[in-house]
C-alpha cells in the first residue's frame, strides 16, 4: 500500500458511485417514463453500451494525457451527465434520460481503468492483490451511492429522484480532490506498430483468451441477472423499494468484499482454480431460481451472483496483465474492456426483453451456457500450457 494506491482507492470510491446508482434507479425510472414496457431497462443497458463504446477511447486518452488527467476529465464529465439525468427527470424526457445514462456509462469506462492504474503502482507479482484492493473500494461506492440517492430523492418534491442525480453529480466530482495529489508517472506511450502484435495475435494466446472470456462472461451473467432484478422484484413481485435496494446493495458488496482474500487465493491456488470456484458460486444463483421468488431467495441469489463475479473477474483481469507486453498495455487493456463491456451491454439490453417475455427462472437457466464456455476456455488453456 503506497500513497498513489491510497489516492486511487479514495478517488475510485466516489467516481464509481455512478454505477450502483444507475443499477438502483435507472430501471425504476425507466419503467415510469418508458412508453413501451419492454424498454424499461433501456437506460441501464445504454449505460453499459456507453462503457463498451468508450472502453478503447478511455485507454487511448490515458495513453496520451496520462492517468490523472484522464480520471479528472471523466469525473467532470460524469458530474455533468448526472445533472443532465436530473434535468431529464424534471421535464419527464425518457430520451434525454437515456442519453444521460449513456454518458454516465462513458464516465464509468474511465473508472474501470483504475484497476490497471493500481497494477502500475506495484510489481506484476502483486497485481492480483492490487486489483483486489482497488475493487474493494467498490463497497464504499455501493453503500454511498444508493444511500445518498435514496436520501436525496425527494429534495425536489415534485420530481422524485431528480435530487438523487444532483447528489450523484456532487459525488462523482469529489473524486477530483484526491486526484490532485496523485503522482502520475506517465510517459507518452509510443508503440512500434511493426513490433506490437495484432489483436488477432493477442487473442490467439490461450491464456489471454481465457482471461478475456472469464471477465466477459462473468460480467454477462452478472449484468443479465442484476439488470432484471429491480424489475422482477419491485415491479413484478411487488417487493418494496427498500428491500429491493437492500438486495442490490448487498449484491454489490458481495461483488467487492471478497477482494480482501481473492488476491491471496489466486496467488496460492492459481487463476484457473479460482475461476472454477467462480463458476460454482454462479451455479448457486441459478439453482436458487428454481424455488419461489421471494425476498430471501432474491437475496441469496444476488449475493452468490456477486461472489461469483468477484472470483472470475479478478482472476481474469490479473491473468490478462500477465498476457501482454509492457508496450502493448493500453492496446490490450482497451481491447479487453471493449469486448468485456460489449458482451455486458448485449446481456443488459436483452435482460428487459427476457424478464418481460419469459421468467426469472428461465433467465437463470440461460446463463448455464456462459458457465460452460468459461469452463471450456479454462480447460483448453490449462491443457495447452501442459503440452
Amino acid at each position: 500500500m503506497n500513497k498513489n494506491l491510497w489516492l486511487l482507492i479514495l478517488s475510485q470510491i466516489f467516481a464509481f458511485t455512478a454505477a450502483p446508482v444507475t443499477v438502483f434507479l435507472s430501471g425504476i425510472i425507466g419503467s415510469q417514463f418508458s412508453p413501451i414496457k419492454l424498454l424499461a431497462t433501456l437506460p441501464m443497458a445504454l449505460s453499459i453500451v456507453g462503457i463498451a463504446i468508450f472502453a478503447i477511447f478511455a485507454a487511448k486518452v490515458m495513453s496520451v494525457i496520462g492517468r490523472r488527467a484522464g480520471f479528472i476529465f471523466a469525473s467532470v464529465g460524469s458530474s455533468l451527465s448526472a445533472l443532465l439525468a436530473s434535468y431529464s427527470i424534471i421535464i419527464e424526457s425518457f430520451i434525454l434520460f437515456n442519453l444521460a445514462n449513456f454518458l454516465l456509462g462513458a464516465g464509468v469506462a474511465f473508472s474501470h481503468q483504475y484497476r490497471f492504474a493500481a497494477v502500475e503502482t506495484v510489481s506484476k507479482e502483486m497485481a492480483p492483490k492490487a486489483i483486489s484492493i482497488i475493487l474493494l473500494a467498490g463497497i464504499g461506492s455501493a453503500f454511498i451511492g444508493p444511500n445518498v440517492a435514496n436520501i436525496t430523492k425527494e429534495i425536489l418534491a415534485e420530481h422524485l429522484y431528480a435530487g438523487s442525480y444532483i447528489a450523484l453529480a456532487a459525488l462523482t466530482l469529489t473524486s477530483t480532490i484526491f486526484l490532485l495529489f496523485y503522482k502520475d508517472g506517465h510517459k507518452r506511450n509510443h508503440v512500434n506498430k511493426k513490433i506490437s502484435r495484432s489483436y488477432l495475435e493477442l487473442i490467439s494466446q490461450p491464456r489471454f483468451l481465457q482471461a478475456l472470456i472469464a471477465s466477459a462472461f462473468a460480467y454477462a451473467v452478472m449484468s443479465f441477472l442484476m439488470t432484471a432484478t429491480p424489475i422482477s422484484m419491485h415491479v413484478m413481485e411487488k417487493i418494496s423499494l427498500t428491500k429491493t435496494g437492500l438486495v442490490i446493495q448487498l449484491h454489490i458488496a458481495a461483488m467487492f468484499l471478497p477482494s480482501l482474500i481473492t488476491g491471496n487465493l489466486i496467488k496460492k491456488f492459481g487463476h484457473s482454480k479460482i475461476m472454477y470456484v467462480g463458476v460454482m458460486l454462479f451455479s448457486v444463483t441459478i439453482l436458487t431460481s428454481l424455488f419461489e421468488q421471494n425476498f430471501f431467495n432474491y437475496l441469496i441469489a444476488l449475493i452468490f451472483l456477486g461472489l461469483g463475479w468477484n472470483f472470475l473477474f479478478i482472476s481474469g483481469t490479473s491473468l490478462l496483465v500477465l498476457s501482454y507486453r509492457e508496450e502493448e498495455k493500453f492496446k490490450a487493456q482497451g481491447f479487453n474492456d471493449l469486448i468485456v463491456y460489449s458482451v455486458q451491454a448485449v446481456a443488459s439490453l436483452s435482460a428487459g426483453i427476457f424478464i418481460s417475455l419469459t421468467s426469472w427462472k428461465t433467465m437463470n437457466l440461460v446463463c448455464v451456457v456462459f458457465l460452460i464456455i468459461i469452463i471450456i476456455s479454462t480447460l483448453r488453456a490449462d491443457f495447452k500450457e501442459q503440452k
